[in-house]
């Protein structure tokens, strides 16, 4: 496996859970790949956000809201995961710069 296989390898496991993401993290340690570091950025923010949002959704009793919050993780983790499968590295919409910059501790 090439260097540019183990990156996109490692880029698709981190948009599968959040527990993918954290394996992926792991495995962008040694060796690190510019790929796979933007990516497990992008799946982890994303996947943060969205359990974050759920819990805020619990506990303030809005469960019809949970359609749309449903909705708009599907919609994002789609076009990450379809970024991450064409090569590119384009981050989300309106807030993929934003977890580019939070994340640096992720190698």
């Amino acid at each position: 496996m090439s260097k540019s296989d183990s990156g996109k390898t490692t880029a698709i496991i981190a948009y599968l859970t959040i527990v993918g993401s954290l394996i992926a993290i792991t495995m962008n340690i040694e060796p690190k790949n510019a790929f796979a570091r933007f990516h497990t950025r992008q799946a982890f923010g994303i996947h943060l956000i969205f359990h974050a949002m759920a819990i805020v959704l619990t506990f303030t009793g809005v469960a019809y809201a949970s359609l749309g919050l449903y909705l708009v993780y599907l919609v994002i983790w789609g076009y990450g995961f379809l970024q991450a499968l064409n090569g590119k590295t384009k981050p989300l919409p309106i807030i993929g710069e934003h977890f580019q910059k939070w994340f640096t501790f992720i190698p």
